[in-house]
């Protein structure tokens, strides 16, 4: 067992130096004088100060944030609701037909999804830009949000709510005082995950994004084709860094939630 646990602890650590260690590599030259990632001269910050100073990149940003919150807070309310409505069906075959549908969007290609809605936006007359890229992401988030919010709908015990209609409980009440309360940590890691998802995404946001609109994504892509930068270095270290205070808050609120309810318990 001492070798199995070992041996494992070793294959964990390759896992995550092979995975981190080019994002702390491209993060540690952000911070180097020279103009290449191929000798560390001296530190420095003007490559974070050059981003800061670009309204450009500013407005990029702004505007990567704004779609990333409200494509995660209009997806998180439909994947709740969508959820909710799977578990209320009765009939079996239709429930795992949904589910299944819900899955496909999950497993297809960004390339595809992409693709299809720059074609869809195309026919229906949308302009590329803002309101394509939100529908876009809004619509490749909510499948992730009714993943993480069905299994707290599937754990719940159904007498909780047959008792609260017992007690003349309508449904509303229902709603807002048992089942959102109950799935709140669902609801939680569903937004957090779409908010992710949308900060970090190219594929589908290349497709969909317009002249004068763009996100940090297709611009960090469109630097590096330009060529080295360390500009590019400096924004995905903030990224980095962003992501890491989305996740710490996550677990920060989630852990409270769940000693809240434990508490109630």
């Amino acid at each position: 067992m001492n070798k199995l646990s070992t041996s494992a602890k070793v294959y964990l650590t390759i896992v995550f130096i092979v995975l981190y260690a080019p994002i702390f590599y491209l993060i540690f030259y952000s911070f180097n004088s020279g103009g290449s990632m191929n000798n560390f001269e001296s530190f420095t910050l003007e490559h974070y100060q050059a981003v800061f100073e670009d309204s450009r990149l500013l407005v990029i940003l702004i505007n990567t944030v704004i779609v990333a919150l409200l494509s995660a807070l209009i997806s998180t309310i439909i994947g709740t609701l969508g959820a909710i409505g799977i578990v209320t069906v009765k009939d079996s075959k239709m429930r795992n037909t949904l589910l299944s549908l819900n899955n496909v969007l999950i497993v297809s290609p960004d390339v595809i999804i992409g693709a299809s809605f720059l074609i869809l936006f195309t026919m229906v007359g949308i302009k590329l830009g803002f309101a394509s890229v939100l529908l876009a992401h809004v619509a490749f988030s909510v499948p992730i949000v009714v993943l993480m919010v069905l299994p707290k709908l599937l754990e719940m015990n159904k007498s909780l709510i047959d008792a609260a209609l017992d007690l003349g409980a309508t449904k509303k009440d229902v709603m807002m005082r048992v089942i959102l309360p109950y799935i709140q940590p669902g609801i939680f890691a569903g937004f957090f995950l779409a908010l992710t998802y949308s900060l970090d995404d190219f594929a589908v946001t290349f497709f969909v994004t317009g002249n004068g609109f763009s996100t940090l994504s297709v611009e960090i892509y469109s630097m590096a084709r330009a060529g080295i930068s360390l500009t590019v270095n400096a924004i995905s270290g903030l990224v980095f860094f962003v992501t890491v205070l989305i996740v710490v808050g996550y677990y920060f609120i989630t852990s409270r939630t769940s000693k809240r309810m434990e508490g109630q318990r």
